[in-house]
């Protein structure tokens, strides 16, 4: 049995609390009641709870990210294993925020949440927590699997965190992962995708830094971005997730205002990533005139990310010049 686990509650949307009951309870009276209504996670592990925060995950953001890895890694030698519980409307770009801001932290972080209060009689809750803590802890006991990174658990999957996704908003299995392996399936027994996993060797570098003007903009047929969008570098935005169509196509007439657009707002510093309105398949906009035409013009593509996940990465390296978009940082391209 690991030592220590640390289960960290940023704020769950109301998932984990009893109807009708504050959500200011005390880490030590939260926790009883956890123990209480799911009795069988004592078996996984020596517990300790840290409520960082309650809010709505709707309010979670960038702020909330870095509180949160700064808890994580002064925490990082005192225990083996760390569980958070978190709302599912931004887990996926919590989940991402985390494994690029701690790359290289070698320890399980495995993130879950529910679709319904644990206290309903048809919650998801207690599943996912348990499924969370028998991944986080798999280390230590056959067949001894290391979980080396931030880990997306719900629904009887186990995801890379920075690959998933919030895809259904009523079903159990709420998230999944288009273009990349489950890392785990969770059935009677927890079947393992070993070639999946991250093999972690870089060295820890924790970075707690996060530059929040980054927008995300699909491209819409018909529409002109200097009419919809204008001039965004003009307002203080510095990051932009462009959103083409397909491998990485967009229009490529004068008249659309794309190129122009883009041109323009290079031309003000602004780094651009593009990705595709695709969930699943690869990137590759040299294959077309326009998509040849932005790369050129210094916009940066690459293996496709999750748009949350490209998201956060914008935030991270505008807070550091010296981190290229295109660099893999922990398994999210």
């Amino acid at each position: 049995m690991p030592q220590g686990h640390m289960v960290l509650k940023p704020g769950t949307g109301g998932k984990y609390h009893q109807p009708g009951k504050s959500e200011a309870l005390k880490p030590g009276k939260m926790l009883g009641s956890l123990l209480n209504m799911v009795p069988e996670l004592k078996a996984f592990a020596s517990l300790d709870l840290r409520v960082a925060f309650n809010m709505d995950s709707s309010n979670v953001g960038p702020k909330q990210w870095v509180q949160l890895a700064r808890i994580l890694d002064a925490n990082r030698d005192d225990y083996d294993a760390f569980l958070i519980a978190h709302g599912t409307d931004t887990l996926s770009y919590t989940a991402s925020a985390l494994s690029l801001m701690l790359a290289g932290f070698k320890k399980p972080i495995v993130v879950t949440g529910s679709q319904l209060p644990l206290a309903l009689p048809r919650s998801d809750a207690r599943q996912n927590l348990l499924d969370s803590l028998c991944c986080a802890t798999a280390a230590f006991s056959p067949p001894h699997v290391h979980l080396q990174e931030v880990a997306l658990c719900f629904g009887g999957r186990l995801m890379r965190g920075n690959r998933s996704q919030k895809t259904n908003s009523s079903a159990y299995q709420a998230f999944d992962s288009p273009n990349y392996p489950y890392l785990a399936q969770m059935g009677v027994d927890v079947s393992w995708n070993s070639r999946a996993l991250l093999n972690v060797d870089t060295v820890y570098r924790p970075r707690f830094n996060l530059d929040p003007r980054v927008i995300r903009v699909p491209i819409i047929p018909g529409s002109d971005p200097r009419v919809m969008y204008g001039d965004v570098a003009a307002r203080g935005v510095k990051g932009m997730v462009l959103e083409a169509f397909g491998v990485g196509n967009m229009p490529d007439r004068a008249e659309t205002g794309w190129l122009p657009w883009l041109r323009e707002q290079r031309k003000k510093g602004m780094l651009v990533y593009l990705g595709s309105q695709c969930a699943v398949g690869p990137l590759h906009p040299e294959l077309y005139k326009s998509g040849s035409a932005a790369l050129k013009l210094g916009v940066e593509s690459g293996p496709q990310m999750t748009p949350e996940c490209a998201v956060v990465k914008l935030m991270l390296c505008l807070a550091y010049r010296d981190l290229p978009l295109g660099m893999p940082l922990a398994g999210e391209l």
